[in-house]
Parts: structure tokens; sequence; C-alpha cells
């Protein structure tokens, strides 16, 4: 290839190593590896330089839209800078979790990008101990000293019910996720803040749980739609569950918003589709994978500074014609 190029063999070694190199001499390389059919032996390139090049990602459900999004922003920047991924999701599975996170550092990833559900800080010390970087996204784990890419959830959900309350509604049901999961619970206390904030009573019937998937976004609006009273306006709290509520919904032919106003999450696709529109709180997914990899690949220049870092992303709503005011007075 130094023959081809006409090159060093340090120039070149340099470039397959992962090293920044001149532009037409990368162009040189790039051409001669293609023309002669090269493939770098990644196997022994990680035993010479202690790296692979590789990062891990382990997120909850490789179903969830919100992880996949991110996890497609987040691989678009590291390819940029000569990474690749290997992506594991555990299912909320606690036993899962453990083990895929023990999977990728056996792989010898350079780095992690790990969103949590059941995390241990005790795991990820012993990880970051081997100068392994970690960057949680979406949620933290209690007692852990780590670098964090979160979402403002509270000031989300606050903004989302704060809409409905100016509004007139005061029967405000709300379908939250698991009471186990950070993002459930900053989302909920942005609920209970604006009621404080605006005296409007708490009512605990008004409240429902779900899991975060589609069928119990389903069911639990179907409860709140056979209610006596039933809520004027309802929050539902994912994309997956609001996608579950708008199919009760519209199975129930119930009329958005003069008989109930709705307003979703993350649902952007959707909330464009249905009719009316759907009113949601967006997520910035793409800010959030970049976010991330950005603070990744600085880690994995030897940067710490500002370790342990935290970003707290802010939400957009967007209105849509799914809210109104109350059709009736409670």
């Amino acid at each position: 290839m130094a023959r081809k190029t006409g090159l060093s063999i340090a120039t070149i070694s340099k470039f397959l190593n992962g090293g920044h190199v001149l532009g037409p001499n990368r162009s040189a390389i790039e051409d001669a590896i293609q023309e002669l059919g090269y493939r770098v032996n990644e196997a022994a390139r990680g035993l010479k330089t202690n790296r692979t090049l590789t990062v891990g990602v382990l997120i909850p459900r490789l179903e969830n839209i919100f992880c996949t999004s991110i996890v497609a922003h987040v691989e678009n920047i590291l390819n940029q800078s000569g990474y690749g991924t290997i992506i594991c999701d555990y299912q909320e599975n606690p036993k899962l979790e453990r083990e895929k996170l023990e999977f990728l550092v056996n792989k010898n990833v350079d780095a992690l990008l790990y969103m949590p559900l059941y995390g241990e800080a005790s795991a990820v010390e012993a990880i970051l101990k081997q100068e392994i970087p970690v960057i949680l996204l979406d949620r933290p784990i209690a007692g852990l000293s780590c670098d964090m890419v979160l979402v403002d959830n509270l000031n989300a959900s606050y903004r989302a019910i704060e809409e409905l309350v100016v509004r007139g509604h005061r029967q405000i049901g709300v379908i939250s996720g698991p009471t186990s999961i950070f993002t459930a619970q900053e989302r909920f206390k942005g609920y209970r803040r604006v009621l404080e904030d605006y005296a409007v009573e708490f009512d605990e019937s008004l409240v429902k749980y779900g899991d975060y998937q589609i069928d119990s976004g389903f069911r639990l609006m179907t409860e709140f739609l056979h209610q006596n009273p039933r809520p004027t306006a309802v929050f539902v709290s994912n994309y997956e569950m609001t996608l579950g509520a708008v199919m009760a919904i519209n199975e129930a032919q119930v009329k958005v918003p003069t008989e109930l106003s709705l307003i979703g999450f993350d649902n952007l696709q959707m909330a464009k589709v249905v009719k009316p529109t759907l009113a949601i709180v967006v997520q910035p997914m793409e800010l959030i994978g970049e976010t991330s990899a950005t603070l990744l690949l600085k880690r994995l220049r030897g940067d710490r500074e500002g370790f342990p870092a935290m970003f707290r992303l802010k939400t957009e709503f967007l209105h849509g014609d799914s809210i109104t005011g109350p059709s009736r007075t409670p």
C-alpha cells in the first residue's frame, strides 16, 4: 500500500489505527484500500492499540422508537469518527440488563452508552475503574457519579398539563409510567406541581399507571372512558402508550377534542396523521444523540474536563387541534 500511495508506512499505519491524517493522504489511502481490496484485521489492531473502535450501546428495548431514534443519531456521529457500535437491548429484564452490560465489557468496547432501568451503581463503577467511559442516557443511577444526558421531564409534563389548566380543565387524567422509572417519576412530579401551583385539587382516581407499552395505553384509556365522571382531558406520558390511547379513543368513537381533550408524547408522525392533529410533548431525540456522542468522543480522547458532566435538555410542546376547553363544568 505504501508503494501504491507513495506515503510512508507510518502515515498509513496511523490512518488504519484511527489516527488523523491530512485530507489528501486520507483520500489516497482510502482509494488504495478499495483498489487493493485491503481489509483491516480488527482483532490484531485491537491487540496492538488496546482499542477496538467500538462503542457498546445498551437500551431497554429495540422496539422502543425513542431508544432507536437516539441510537440512529449516535451512530451517525460515531461513524464519522471511525467508531462502530454493538447494540444490545435487555427487554426491561433486570437479570438480562446485568448480563448484557457484562457482555459488552467482555467484548472490549472502548466506551458505553447506557440507558439503565435497574442499573446498579457498583457495576458501572467497576467499568469506570477500567477507564472505560460510560454515558448514561435518559436516566441516572442513584449514588453513581457518572456523565449523563437527560431530558427535563418534569417541565415537559408541567408545560402540557398547564396548557389544559389554563383552558379551564380541572378533571385532568394522566396515564403515567411505572413508578420505578426515573422518567415516569419526573413526569408525574410535573403533573402534581401544576395542580399545586394552580390550586387544583389532586384526585387519585385521575391517575393511572401503565408500563410504557401500547397495550397499557389502550387499557388505561378505555378505563378512563368508562369512568364516571370521566376526565375532561387526558395527558399520556410516553410514545407507545399514546398510540394505545388513540386506538382506544377511536374504538370507542369518542370525539376529540369536543368530548375529550388529549395530549400525547413523542409521537410526532402520528400527531400529523391522526385527525384532529394531536398536541404532543416532543423530546429532542436528535440533540440527545448528538450530545451523548460528542461527550463520549471527548472522553475517548482522554479529556476529563467537567467530569461528571450532566446535560438536561429541554422538550418542546407542539400545539395541535386535540385540545380545547372542557365541554362540561366539573
